[in-house]
């Protein structure tokens, strides 16, 4: 395997941002999930609806897919793009949330890092509506399923 330059420093070592403009906008996508960890009376609260703060579901669904479009504002070499789509999808299961974001842009770079967004602050925000609630909740396992489209090609997490 060839070593490859680091993308994002310059000649000096310096730390930049790539320059995406001669790339051909490619239809593109990214799944990114993880998990807030609840005991059992914030998961019996979660399914009952009877968390004091309101519905901690919506409000993560809405968290997550306002973070995707923000994940640029965030992280500084990261390129602003039209974020086209985003779905989270939130279960509830035995031993907390899980969470599934994917999101899909045609454009000149991937939305890898808007999936991981989406899904750090929907959890975040679970974490923020169910604290009063128990503050041993925890967020676990945030990873990369898959990915599609551009020079690199598809990823699926084996």
């Amino acid at each position: 395997m060839s070593e490859q330059p680091f993308t994002h420093l310059d000649a000096r070592g310096e730390a930049r941002m790539v320059d995406v403009t001669q790339k051909n906008p490619t239809v593109r996508s990214a799944t990114a999930t993880g998990r807030v960890v609840c005991g059992p009376e914030v998961v019996a609260h979660l399914r009952d609806g009877s968390v004091p703060k309101g519905d901690v579901l919506a409000v993560a669904r809405i968290a997550g897919i306002q973070a995707a479009k923000r994940a640029a504002e965030l992280l500084p070499l990261a390129h602003v793009i039209g974020v086209h789509g985003v779905v989270v999808d939130l279960a509830i299961g035995d031993e907390g949330v899980d969470i599934a974001a994917t999101v899909r842009t045609a454009d000149r770079t991937g939305v890898e890092m808007e999936a991981f967004t989406a899904v750090s602050v929907a959890a975040l925000a679970i974490v923020d509506m169910v604290k009063g609630i128990d503050k041993s909740v925890s967020i676990e396992g945030i990873r990369l399923e898959s990915k599609t489209g551009g020079k690199s090609g598809d990823w699926h997490r084996p």
